[in-house]
């Protein structure tokens, strides 16, 4: 068995996912580059913007042979385990696809966006972990494996018209919290990270909820800017480090100081 440290990636074809891969490259390990590539399909996305292509998942492991590229959803629970195994070990698993959806109160939000919402950012992190941790407890490793959630500043707080998000992220963070809490004493590190404003597809479909003609119009934070992809992807390259022990269940936020 290779003692190259092996990630697997979800939502990796493009934005932080995309970034995260190239990250951990930069930090020596292989990549499941893991994404749905639905494109504009709308009967299967029921979002309001273009999900990742073929093309953009096959460009981030282009010329790459430490990326290896897997279609699947992660409603696809067989699909993620058979990703999974790719390689012949698996030490860190970021968690990263979601969609967005929203644009009036919560009690006008249509039932199929919340259910979108429900399967693709809640379900399926909670399929990934589900079919990725038992992997890890079972490595040569397991206390140098990591699993990290891309959660949300919608987490932790209330977002305007965004009330359906809000409340699956606030699940995906108790998800984390849950996991890391099951994980106790096995070495497995679970951690949840949380993005402010950055400059993805999500942030124009975003844009497009408040009417506004510029991202840059959601920087309302200390920076005064839209974070880039890198700059979340290196704090997730942290939380899967060695040193990203520390994290076990933590929720750490990267949003240049959301609010402020």
């Amino acid at each position: 068995m290779s003692e190259e440290r092996v990630a697997l990636v979800t939502g990796a074809a493009r934005g932080i996912g995309a970034a995260t891969v190239r990250e951990l490259r930069t930090r020596g390990l292989r990549v499941v580059a893991v994404d749905s590539c639905l494109g504009d399909d709308r009967e299967r996305t029921h979002v309001g913007y273009p999900l990742a292509t073929l093309a953009e998942l096959e460009a981030v492991a282009a010329g790459d042979d430490g990326v290896r590229a897997a279609v699947c959803d992660v409603r696809d629970e067989t699909g993620l385990r058979m990703a999974a195994q790719t390689f012949d070990r698996l030490d860190v698993v970021v968690a990263a696809a979601a969609v967005i959806a929203g644009g009036q109160p919560l009690w006008e939000t249509p039932s199929e966006d919340l259910q979108q919402l429900w399967q693709v950012d809640a379900m399926g992190m909670w399929r990934t972990a589900a079919a990725t941790v038992p992997l890890m407890l079972a490595g040569p490793d397991p206390s140098g494996c990591r699993f990290v959630g891309v959660a949300s500043v919608a987490g932790s707080r209330g977002l305007f018209h965004l009330g359906a998000y809000t409340m699956v992220k606030h699940a995906v963070v108790g998800l984390v919290r849950g996991l890391a809490a099951d994980l106790t004493g096995t070495g497995v590190v679970a951690v949840a990270i949380a993005p402010g404003a950055t400059r993805t597809a999500m942030l124009d479909a975003t844009a497009a909820v408040y009417g506004l003609d510029d991202t840059a119009q959601l920087a309302t934070n200390g920076l005064g800017r839209v974070l880039e992809p890198a700059e979340v992807a290196a704090t997730i390259g942290h939380a899967c480090s060695p040193a990203g022990a520390a994290l076990h269940g933590s929720l750490i936020a990267v949003d240049g100081g959301f609010g402020s």
